[in-house]
């Protein structure tokens, strides 16, 4: 009778009046009529109908805890619908963002600055003296396209 008279407690603590009322009633029911077999002596039907308002309580009781949780998951879809709703409503509303630029390099670029020591001043004062028996090339007969 205690064992129950506790499930049918903690079915009721569960939400099985919520979610479960028709189990919870049958278990109520039975354990009544399992109080009433015990005032009348009738001690095996007692025990009995109790374990059966007990089966019946925890049947209400795992309802009550499924029907809690699809509550929840029910909650949460609609709010998560919810914010969808919100963000699609706020891409629309909000202005075009930029694009990103390409991360390669542009097709065209500059020549690169080249390197100090090739700017650098040619040694001495600056001419280079042609030794006295090199021979200048004829006018015309260039083939490097420079002046005599």
């Amino acid at each position: 009778m205690n064992l129950a008279q506790t499930e049918l407690q903690a079915a009721r603590e569960a939400g099985a009046a919520d979610y479960a009322p028709v189990d919870l009633g049958f278990a109520q029911d039975k354990f009544q009529q399992a109080q009433a077999a015990m005032a009348e002596r009738k001690y095996a039907d007692a025990a009995n109908l109790a374990g059966e308002s007990s089966a019946d309580a925890e049947l209400a009781r795992a309802k009550a805890r499924l029907g809690a949780a699809r509550a929840q998951i029910q909650s949460k879809m609609q709010e998560n619908d919810r914010l969808r709703q919100l963000g699609e409503q706020s891409a629309t509303d909000a202005p075009p963002q930029p694009q990103a630029l390409p991360s390669s390099p542009p097709a065209t670029q500059d020549m690169p600055a080249p390197a100090s020591s090739v700017l650098s001043a040619p040694p001495g004062n600056g001419f280079q003296t042609v030794p006295a028996d090199h021979q200048l090339p004829a006018s015309g007969s260039s083939t490097s396209g420079g002046q005599p």
